[in-house]
């Protein structure tokens, strides 16, 4: 095992980068929020967001082979608790970001418990059954969105102790709940309905509804109801904007000004998430980050 290319500042740098471009690259609503953070925190961020992607991009890629699947991540999950715990880097691993993580950890602190559970979110992806109530929904948000707030505050700096840390879920989740309804026909074609089984009986819909992107009255309904929840764990942790680091808070306010906006753009027509994505384009992001940048409405 290696445990010195973290400290080397060619490789770190050079991993640093490799993170950077990835979250320039694939988090199209994140990457307008982060890079208003000072550095090193910028770079961190960008190292997590590489890391989870990474992470992602793996469960999805060998997910037609269920043993193979758990395999390769549970192997990543080695890699992860090697970097995290251990600050060494794993030799049978080659993922170039592996540096830039342990720097992350290591300046900020974060519990490396955070990244099992989003592991434990990747395998329930793997392993997908469709929910049958909210509790078991908000579980999976829990772990691939909440516990991501989690490490993002722990870089960002914040005050407020465990009441701090629950609003940092609770965002998380609001974050992802955002993304199930936008992602209902994306997800609906690869087989997998997120909403849970009993909301959807108990507002007359059947799985097949959403799979077949049937516009009706109890689906406008239902989705109201879904987005009144989605805006409850945005007010829920409000708190949480004045609670980090003054010289983080443009970074967060711009993600969620954008996660918010495209809840609020689901709002004024629920029924356009069964013909497409629903999002903000570029230059409508590119204003949100000048916006929290300058610290106005």
């Amino acid at each position: 095992m290696i445990s010195t290319l973290a400290d080397e500042p060619r490789a770190l740098q050079a991993s640093e980068i490799f993170c950077r471009d990835v979250t320039r690259r694939q988090a199209r609503n994140f990457y307008y929020g982060l890079k208003l953070l000072p550095e090193p925190k910028r770079s961190s961020m960008f190292a997590l967001y590489a890391w989870m992607r990474c992470a992602d991009d793996l469960a999805d890629a060998v997910a037609g082979n269920s043993a193979d699947s758990h395999r390769r991540v549970e192997e990543f999950r080695l890699a992860t608790r090697l970097a995290a715990r251990e600050n060494r880097i794993p030799d049978h691993n080659p993922w170039p970001g592996w540096a830039a993580f342990i720097a992350c950890v290591r300046r900020h602190g974060v519990d490396p418990a955070l990244f099992d559970a989003m592991i434990d979110g990747q395998k329930q992806d793997l392993d997908f059954i469709e929910p049958e109530t909210f509790e078991q929904l908000r579980l999976y948000c829990h772990r691939v969105a909440g516990v991501v707030g989690l490490a993002s505050i722990a870089i960002w700096g914040h005050t407020g102790g465990v009441q701090t840390q629950a609003m940092a879920d609770e965002r998380g989740i609001a974050f992802q709940l955002t993304n199930v309804l936008r992602d209902i026909r994306e997800d609906a074609r690869r087989g997998r309905i997120y909403l849970p089984r009993a909301e959807l009986a108990r507002f007359g819909l059947e799985r097949q509804d959403i799979i077949q992107g049937r516009d009706s009255i109890r689906f406008g309904e239902f989705m109201r109801w879904q987005i009144q929840r989605a805006e409850s764990f945005y007010r829920c942790s409000q708190e949480l904007d004045i609670r980090i680091t003054a010289e983080s808070r443009p970074a967060l306010a711009a993600m969620t000004a954008i996660y918010h906006g495209i809840l609020l753009k689901i709002a004024a027509a629920p029924a356009r998430v069964l013909h497409g994505r629903v999002g903000l384009g570029g230059l409508a992001k590119a204003r949100i980050a000048w916006r929290a940048w300058r610290g106005g409405p």
